[in-house]
């Protein structure tokens, strides 16, 4: 299960260390082995590869009235590994989809993580508050 907010700065060629309370589950896990992929919020999902796995196919039966969303899920989607620092290099094109910059955060979201420019993701979550909370979380409660 992965939770909490990690801040990242990527280095010059779009690399990514992965912090060390996930990178040793990453490893036992999954090896090291991950994906990921683009999402129409404006994040990137990074998954282990055996969790992207059972998404992959469940994205590949979808019917054809699907297929641009296809296309934003499986088309972005690109296998990665941790290299002997712990790092993941970020595709140009997945970075630019998304405009991750240098600052990202990394959040973990149990069974994948959501990657976000750091600004973006402020920005994103000032809306979520200002807009208040949806009708569905109405009974929920601490």
């Amino acid at each position: 299960m992965f939770q909490g907010a990690s801040a990242i700065n990527l280095d010059a060629k779009g690399r990514m260390s992965i912090p060390a309370k996930h990178r040793d589950a990453l490893l036992q896990q999954c090896e090291g082995k991950l994906t990921l992929t683009r999402h129409p919020h404006g994040c990137l999902l990074f998954f282990p590869r055996p969790v992207w796995e059972k998404h992959r196919e469940q994205i590949a039966a979808w019917p054809m009235s699907a297929r641009a969303w296809q296309r934003i899920f499986l088309g972005n989607a690109c296998d990665v590994e941790l290299d002997s620092a712990g790092r993941v290099l970020i595709s140009p094109e997945l970075r630019a989809a998304v405009g991750l910059e240098k600052e990202v955060m990394m959040l973990g979201m149990g069974t994948h993580f959501e990657i976000w420019d750091a600004a973006k993701l402020a920005q994103d979550e000032a809306e979520a508050v200002a807009g208040g909370m949806p009708d569905v979380l109405s009974n929920f409660s601490f």
